[in-house]
């Protein structure tokens, strides 16, 4: 597959005051599973909901393999398979029985959806679940009867809401594996939140914030890009009030642009890499405190995104978290 699957021109969304996408540019490369990532309220969705048609843009245009998305036309329908972040389906049906009624409803005919019905059961692994109501499903076998759904019609391109945000980690994992194995044959639009998906299975990324596209790029060119060293720091003590003080003190110096905070352990973000490893060890001694782990980490993919969501409006910010929501160093 080559070309552009799926392409954004100053696409904006407007209701009232509030501002849910401002300007969207984005170009999808065909075959490529693209990772639109964003926190809760971002715009992902409501970005997804113009591309389906099912909302139209206060102003901008968008195409889907090429068909553009105009209001008051179906053309772009027929280009794609979307899978919603909480899909519907007539918990009476059986699975196989879903799909061929789906098939039929695009406009197949009766063997073709039948037999379309049994390759994506086989795909997805559900061919003997295909015998059962739907309603007894699991969430993660309605995550896959899901994509098999929009698979049927064999579209160019797919667009998933949030596949894997209620799914336990076996079920994340078989919705992953199956995205995966669909790489070259469709283009995928993964729009999430969850980031350890995309760090997995994505090839580009795009970053989206409070309506506005922040930065797209390779998922290894992103890493490159946007990296900063990061000094892991753990005490033997979590230091009571002294430690806050002093989290906020190391914050505010001009080679730190971030300092994450966890009782007993901390994570130093070095604004100016080469200036942190000769300065942090002297300001450490200087507090005083029994220093048990100095190290100096390989950042991931949240640690960027944390960067450019929410360096913006706090250059240097002291981030108190949960000690089991601390990432720990890769290796």
């Amino acid at each position: 597959m080559s070309g552009i699957a799926i392409r954004c021109e100053k696409l904006t969304k407007r209701y009232g005051e509030l501002i849910a996408l401002d300007g969207l540019d984005l170009e999808v490369n065909a075959g490529s599973i693209f990772g639109f990532l964003g926190p809760n309220g971002a715009g992902k969705t409501t970005t997804i909901k113009m591309l389906t048609g099912l909302a139209h843009p206060t102003s901008g245009r968008a195409w889907v393999n090429g068909v553009a998305v105009d209001q008051g036309t179906t053309d772009a329908r027929h280009q794609f398979g979307y899978l919603p972040e909480e899909p519907r389906m007539y918990g009476w049906m059986r699975g196989r029985e879903y799909l061929v009624f789906i098939g039929r409803l695009a406009g197949l005919a009766g063997a073709e959806s039948g037999r379309r019905a049994d390759e994506m059961l086989e795909l997805t692994g559900l061919r003997e679940a295909g015998r059962r109501r739907v309603a007894g499903y699991s969430r993660g076998m309605r995550q896959r009867l899901g994509l098999a759904q929009t698979l049927v019609t064999r579209p160019p391109v797919i667009l998933l809401d949030e596949p894997t945000s209620a799914l336990d980690p076996v079920g994340r994992r078989d919705v992953l594996e199956l995205v995966v194995s669909l790489k070259g044959t469709v283009t995928v639009f993964l729009s999430t939140h969850i980031l350890s998906d995309v760090d997995r299975i994505c090839d580009e990324v795009a970053v989206l914030d409070r309506g506005r596209l922040i930065t797209q790029a390779g998922r290894h060119e992103l890493m490159e890009r946007y990296t900063l060293p990061i000094f892991e720091v753990e005490f033997a003590d979590d230091g009571g009030r002294d430690s806050e003080v002093q989290a906020a003190e190391l914050a505010g110096l001009a080679w730190v642009e971030r300092v994450d905070t966890s009782g007993t352990r901390w994570r130093v973000w070095a604004a100016e890499p080469e200036q942190a490893k000769h300065e942090l060890p002297r300001w450490l001694v200087g507090t005083g405190r029994t220093l048990l782990r100095y190290e100096l980490t390989r950042p991931n993919l949240e640690d960027v995104f944390v960067r450019l969501v929410g360096q913006s409006s706090h250059p240097h910010q002291v981030v108190r978290v949960a000690p089991d929501s601390v990432v720990p160093p890769s290796v």
